[in-house]
């Protein structure tokens, strides 16, 4: 596995990345699925940026074995089609392209754009802020900073083999720290799942929730009512099979989200 990383990263600016060269991160195509690196050499044939973002850069900066791989392309999901045969197109709320090797999917993600840039019918929220539609196509700069959390949001780029981080993720990587990019109450309210991935990505990685981050979550927790019932129970069961359920039950009790899942489970323990 890839070593994990040891340098400091500070004074980000987000138009100009901190590029990380190959010799000083620990990440070896050795360590990436073969069906990966495929998406990624195809795309970049074809005449589009792929960078791989995501979970698996950051397992793979902290020596672990990734669970999945994502791509962040400019090719927008039409055009992936077009180049894989074993690829379908998923979601309403966001347009993604899932390619099939088997029983591994590698998800393409155009990279996202700002929403004030957005034409008519590209994006939607409700009332709470919550995003019900957003398919706004940007610059792999602009879809940094619309990623969840820092750590999340470094790219590993195949042109040569260095990882970009544009919002401090390497510095947070480093020092074992969960931030939330951009105002936290504005995040959750887009997305209330995000708190619930909080927590998740705290227990998993072993992390703490920066305060700024965290500071929102219970008085916010009542938005999770809005999420579908379907993407909630894909949350939950994120959560409680990771391997690390009693953590994860704690912590949700902390800032008050159990009983937002589990109501009557949550009144006959209090």
């Amino acid at each position: 596995m890839a070593r994990p990383i040891r340098q400091e990263f500070t004074d980000i600016d987000p138009q100009q990345p901190v590029i990380i060269p190959r010799a000083e991160h620990g990440i070896s195509r050795s360590n990436i699925s073969p069906n990966a690196l495929k998406v990624l050499y195809r795309l970049r044939s074809a005449g589009y940026r792929a960078c791989l973002v995501g979970g698996g850069v950051r397992d793979l900066l902290l020596g672990r074995e990734p669970k999945d791989f994502d791509v962040a392309t400019d090719a927008r999901p039409e055009e992936v089609r077009k180049l894989f045969r074993n690829c379908r197109l998923v979601g309403r709320r966001f347009r993604l392209a899932h390619v099939v090797f088997g029983r591994e999917v590698i998800e393409v993600a155009t990279f996202r754009g700002r929403h004030d840039a957005a034409e008519e019918g590209e994006t939607a929220t409700s009332e709470e802020g919550r995003i019900l539609r957003d398919n706004v196509y940007g610059t792999i700069e602009e879809d940094a900073w619309r990623r969840d959390f820092t750590v999340n949001a470094l790219y590993y780029d195949i042109e040569d083999f260095s990882v970009r981080d544009y919002v401090g993720g390497m510095e947070d990587l480093r020092a074992g720290v969960l931030r939330l990019i951009g105002d936290p109450e504005a995040r959750y309210r887009e997305d209330p799942v995000r708190m619930l991935r909080a927590v998740r990505f705290a227990v998993k990685l072993g992390f703490r929730i920066e305060p700024a981050t965290e500071a929102p979550i219970e008085s916010l927790a009542h938005l999770l009512f809005e999420i579908p019932p379907a993407r909630l129970f894909e949350e939950v069961l994120k959560l409680f099979q990771g391997g690390m359920a009693l953590e994860t039950f704690e912590m949700l009790r902390h800032y008050d989200l159990f009983g937002k899942l589990f109501p009557l489970t949550e009144e006959v323990l209090g």
